[in-house]
């Protein structure tokens, strides 16, 4: 008989599918949501060729659901909100609550759209994309910057405002034959269950769910351990949907929260990340076969019009709360562009319209189409922070009170003389400048999180706050007077665009700057820098150095040898060479001078005969053969010690000879004559 492989086809063919496009997305400097969406198009009914089952698709989606808010949950901290709830909560609020009016004018004023899917047109498009916001601040060295911060704190808000849409959206919307709301009522009722559910996960399943996970954990099981937080996540979002009538969403979300709190939940995380993306990936595949590309080419120019009021509305907006909140000036630009795009969270709240007939396919296509184009122009938006801040700074009240705001110092053009200029004041600029500053070197410090020019203004150093990759940072920084200019920043793309604009500036300043990677040290040499160091090289070599010397070979050889390594491994980068000679050499002569020879450190012992006696008088070498080549004293290093050296009680003799030869000194010095050789 025939076995039905329906779902086996849609899993491999959407997950293939999904690969080769996010593939092709990735190699041309998409985000691979664009790809993914592209591939679900693929399979999807609106195209040719293979047809995957819409109904498995959509199931299948619902896990990526699930474990996507599962993993909001699970990193859901209170803190990070906390640390910037002055500019997140009600910048996010506000945003959020301009967003989806601007879209519900448009869709219900201009399109003619109900009221039910002009709303789910408006909080779709308020809500931006976690995924493509991370990478964005990530790829570009701005996560842990105050505005990346922010962000990420306003991100929170988002994710939290997207539970409550999801739990409220029903009630709300009320009957969808109808183009007007529900009663008061309803959504009482809604909220009641809401509550209900949330009140019996906070209380019972606090205590539940880490007390099973403990146990699970303590059977050393990985498998019991996975299977523990994956039937725990999604019977939880199940309860929340059949018993609760609450969304999968909410029931994921609140399992999250509480394994978060856990003190296991790092491991809870790793062991789910592989299947929250897969499932992650199988949602965007649903997504996309959804869309029918005949649609989105008749209703064109509506998608445009919508990717512009993501991209342009949202932004100006954002911007705009510059005026409200101008001391978070700077804050606000980064969030701007990091939120000017619109994705996974907006697909949920549109396939919610869409299970509540709020919209039909033809309007969620829209959405679809608009979202892929905000994520494709997303780079775009990063690229032209530092223009908008300059812009923004131009204006009269906004820029003036960002000034105000700013920590650090204003640097006068006679204020430092041959001074250091540290760029990053994290741990590899901490260490620099505790080296630097034990030397009475003067030293100013340009970073652009304000928590870390604060410190460095705590510890009594002179700090600037800005982006030192801006000309106009560097100015104040007096580059022209500068001895030298350390470029601590972890990221290679940062770490370019300060070098670049510090050469322009002061093209005879001793640059030194760190490489995010091997290959960026080409690059960075060929921008202006004059020395390049990458950490995680000089780490490796050090732990190569420290390991061949207590595996006893001879320093005079070894040293040579890591520095060939370390020579060949800037050069190569330099010149394109791959070859490596010098370090091929220096490693036969290592091998060559330990090959048949050790080395070997012997302590005398006190009941010793030697102890005492001169080391000529000892006869050690005509006895045994072995060589005395140092001998350490009180601490004190003594190199080729002459015949006249006393011998004492304690004293470490540095010999180097054969294996047996060395043993032979071991008995001599414990009292019983060696075999006369």
């Amino acid at each position: 008989m025939e076995h039905d492989v329906t779902l086996i086809a849609t899993v491999a063919m959407g997950v293939l599918a999904a690969l080769v496009c996010g593939f092709v997305a990735r190699r041309i400097g998409l985000p691979v949501i664009v790809g993914y969406l592209v591939g679900g198009m693929l399979v999807g009914p609106s195209t040719p060729g293979f047809t995957a089952d819409d109904h498995a698709a959509v199931q299948l989606g619902e896990f990526g659901v699930i474990f996507m808010m599962f993993g909001v949950g699970l990193h859901f901290s209170l803190r990070d909100l906390a640390s910037v709830k002055h500019v997140a909560v009600p910048g996010a609020l506000l945003q959020m609550g301009l967003s989806t009016a601007l879209g519900w004018v448009i869709a219900h004023e201009v399109w003619g759209w109900s009221v039910g899917a002009s709303l789910v047109l408006g909080l779709a498009m308020s809500i931006a994309s976690t995924v493509v916001l991370l990478r964005g601040l990530a790829d570009r060295g701005m996560l842990n910057t105050s505005g990346g911060r922010t962000a990420v704190g306003w991100l929170i808000l988002e994710d939290l405002a997207t539970v409550a849409i999801l739990v409220l959206l029903p009630a709300i919307v009320g009957d969808p034959t109808t183009d007007g709301g529900s009663d008061i009522g309803e959504i009482a009722g809604a909220l009641a269950k809401a509550a209900g559910f949330i009140a019996l996960v906070l209380v019972v399943g606090v205590r539940v769910l880490p007390w099973v996970l403990v146990r699970v954990a303590r059977t050393r099981s990985r498998e019991l351990f996975l299977l523990a937080v994956f039937s725990l996540a999604a019977s939880t979002a199940y309860v929340a949907y059949e018993l609760f009538g609450v969304s999968f969403a909410l029931g994921a979300f609140l399992a999250g929260v509480v394994m978060g709190g856990t003190g296991i939940h790092h491991q809870i995380e790793a062991e789910v990340l592989p299947f929250r993306d897969l499932f992650a990936v199988l949602f965007f595949v649903s997504v996309g076969m959804a869309v029918d590309i005949g649609v989105i080419v008749d209703h064109l120019d509506k998608v445009i019009l919508l990717a512009v009021l993501v991209v342009v509305g949202k932004t100006v907006i954002t911007l705009g709360l510059a005026f409200i909140m101008p001391r978070s000036g700077r804050d606000l630009v980064v969030v701007a562009a990091g939120l000017s795009q619109i994705g996974e969270f907006s697909f949920i709240v549109g396939q919610a319209g869409l299970a509540l007939d709020l919209i039909d396919l033809d309007q969620y296509a829209i959405i679809l189409a608009a979202a892929v184009l905000s994520i494709m122009v997303n780079p775009v938006m990063f690229n032209l922070i530092p223009t908008i801040e300059q812009r923004l700074l131009r204006l009269p009240f906004v820029g003036t009170r960002m000034r105000q705001s700013e920590p650090g110092i204003t640097i006068t053009d006679d204020t430092l003389q041959d001074h250091v200029v540290v760029v990053g004041y994290g741990r590899v600029g901490h260490q620099t400048v505790r080296v630097l500053r034990e030397l009475d070197s003067p030293l100013l410090i340009v970073d652009l999180a304000a928590p870390n020019v604060e410190e460095a203004e705590a510890d009594g150093l002179l700090a600037l706050f800005g982006d030192a990759s801006n000309s106009n940072i560097l100015n104040h920084a007096g580059l022209n007077r500068a001895k030298a200019l350390v470029v601590t920043l972890p990221s290679q793309t940062a770490a370019e665009l300060v070098v670049t604009a510090a050469h322009d500036l002061a093209p005879d300043l001793a640059i030194i700057a760190r490489a995010g990677t091997l290959n960026g040290v080409r690059r960075l040499h060929e921008l202006g820098a004059r020395h390049v160091i990458n950490p995680e090289l000089e780490g490796g070599l050090e732990i190569v150095r420290h390991a061949l010397f207590e595996l006893e070979y001879p320093m005079s050889q070894l040293q040579p040898y890591v520095d060939a390594i370390r020579r060949e491994a800037y050069q190569g980068r330099l010149d394109g060479d791959k070859s490596t000679p010098e370090s091929a050499l220096a490693l036969d002569q290592l091998l060559t001078a330990v090959r048949g020879v050790d080395i070997a450190w012997h302590t005398v012992p006190g009941n010793s005969p030697l102890a005492g006696s001169t080391l000529g008088a000892s006869q050690l070498r005509r006895k045994t053969g072995a060589s005395v080549v140092a001998i350490m004293h009180d601490g004190q290093v003594v190199a080729n010690p002459s015949p006249a050296t006393l011998l004492g009680d304690g004293d470490l003799l540095g010999l180097i000879g054969t294996s047996d030869e060395l043993v032979e000194v071991e008995t001599l010095l414990r009292g019983t004559a060696p075999a006369q050789t």
